[in-house]
């Protein structure tokens, strides 16, 4: 089947007087609404001397607006989304690395990357919510409009999301994402789920993060379907949600799977009202046990994906028809999929290996970090730095990850950004973050200590020193002091396995 290559193209799907994006008390935005609004979007951003292949950072709250905004912004120009919980080192940080040309925050936002944007002379655009001409519906404006840029819509080729995503051994890695990679990754989900216009997502999922961008927003709309956008994950309001929005599917990480389990036996009325089509789950592996729960909860079938933000999200699916092994991420569901060997030579089934992708969803490479392309790229495959296998029916099993990115319940944190905040405290001389079992969330953050002679902090004061520059789910969980951290046979610090060495297990 033929693929959208531009998001203007992707969101030419639904009827023009059919709900398209819908949130909680709120009248919904029609497609021939939010196709207005992308116009209007395009036309603002050129007249502010923004355009094709410009970066705008944006820093908004789970929303509507953040659905519309980036939709509108990404078939501009260069959509940059960031948790908005970010410090303003964070936010220097990002903002910079990427050279973001604007930032688009809320009326009466109080961001400290409204400051950063000031500092880094960037245009600075204010958006307006209009919720009266439905959900997402916004106006925008800039003091400093004008100047030079691409006018009109963005082609297939160029770029319509940037992200980072976590370095280990380096500082984290821009990730530019093609129109054509996200709307072509965009359909494939919506094939894999088999999306329609009677379809409802309840997205939960944050709207910085490739999973909600893609399978919460774009994938559904690619189809005609209508997406329910919370202001986030609350497992105390998600029955009411699903209440109000008579949702067909959602999806989630597993620690969300679990909190809305642990609510689900008092709302029992509320789920068969609504029945579902299937849930999702994706961004890190889900216990069988938890997989079994929310089938018998839900009375629908659980979809385990495994995406990444290199492949504009998914890579695998279990199939919504057809057999579900618990324990797998299912078959190659958009870009070719194989198991590579040390030397480069595809694998046969049974044989662990590294991971590997290619297709029309990949990033073409990082950007400005030739090193990291020669090491991510074997013979036009993408090489995930996961290890894995795959059966005699495809079915693709993940055995471990080769980097050592700690993965908190889908947030995933590179440790060693965690250890130069550290290492900027006057006590610490060494420092080596590393990943600590957590029985609910996977995997927490944990910091290994030497400190210099005659200094006395405690655990609390370099985790709140940590607080004021760090997001909190970055914030180490658990810090141990030693007089000596373990090395390996090469005399380097070692984060993996660390955790079994300090007894932390």
């Amino acid at each position: 089947m033929s693929r959208s290559s531009t998001l203007r193209q992707l969101m030419s799907t639904g009827a023009d007087g059919a709900p398209a994006v819908t949130a909680p008390d709120t009248a919904p935005l029609s497609y021939g609404g939010l196709r207005a609004l992308v116009d209007r979007t395009v036309a603002a951003l050129n007249g502010f001397g923004v355009g094709r292949n410009d970066r705008v950072a944006i820093v908004l709250p789970n929303g509507p607006d953040m659905a519309t905004a980036f939709i509108g912004i990404a078939s501009a120009a260069t959509a940059a989304p960031l948790n908005p919980t970010y410090k303003a080192d964070e936010f220097e940080f990002y903002m910079s690395d990427v050279k973001a040309k604007a930032l688009v925050v809320e009326a009466g936002s109080n961001s400290p990357a409204i400051a950063v944007a000031g500092k880094l002379g960037m245009k600075l655009i204010v958006l307006q919510p209009d919720h009266a001409k439905g959900a997402g519906a916004f106006s925008l404006t800039c003091e400093a409009a004008g100047g030079d840029c691409v006018k009109g819509y963005a082609e297939a080729d160029d770029v319509a999301l940037i992200l980072h995503t976590s370095g280990t051994t380096s500082r984290p890695k821009i990730v530019p994402l093609s129109q054509r990679n996200v709307s072509v990754s965009a359909g494939n989900i919506a094939e894999t789920l088999a999306f329609g216009p009677k379809d409802c997502g309840l997205n939960i999922m944050p709207l910085f993060h490739i999973h909600g961008l893609m399978a919460g927003v774009l994938a559904p709309l690619s189809a005609s379907g209508r997406v329910f956008c919370t202001p986030g994950f609350n497992a105390l309001r998600f029955f009411a949600w699903m209440d109000e929005a008579a949702p067909t599917w959602y999806t989630a990480v597993p620690t969300m799977h679990q909190a809305i389990l642990t609510r689900a036996g008092g709302n029992k009325e509320i789920i068969a009202r609504h029945p579902l089509r299937f849930v999702r789950s994706s961004s890190s592996s889900m216990p069988p046990q938890v997989i079994a729960e929310v089938e018998s909860t839900f009375g629908a079938p659980l979809i385990e994906s495994y995406g990444m933000t290199e492949a504009s999200h998914q890579m695998a699916s279990n199939p919504l028809k057809g057999a579900r092994k618990p324990g797998a991420v299912g078959l190659a569901a958009g870009p070719e999929v194989a198991i590579m060997g040390e030397n480069g030579e595809l694998l046969k089934p049974g044989e662990i290996g590294e991971i590997v992708i290619r297709g029309d969803n990949v990033t073409r490479g990082y950007e400005n970090n030739p090193a990291a392309n020669a090491s991510a790229f074997t013979n036009g495959w993408f090489r995930t730095g996961d290890q894995g296998t795959m059966d005699d029916d495809r079915y693709i099993s993940l055995t471990g990850r080769l980097k050592e990115i700690i993965n908190r319940g889908g947030e995933k944190i590179s440790p060693r950004e965690v250890d130069e905040v550290l290492m900027d405290h006057p006590a610490v001389q060494q420092v080596v973050v590393f990943a600590m079992p957590h029985e609910k969330l996977g995997e927490e953050v944990a910091a290994a200590i030497v400190l210099r002679d005659g200094a006395k902090p405690n655990e609390k004061e370099l985790r709140d020193f940590c607080a004021q520059r760090l997001a909190a789910f970055k914030v180490p969980r658990k810090i141990v002091f030693l007089e000596q951290i373990p090395l390996g046979a090469t005399g380097k610090l070692q984060r993996i396995g660390l955790a079994e060495k300090l007894g932390l297990g």
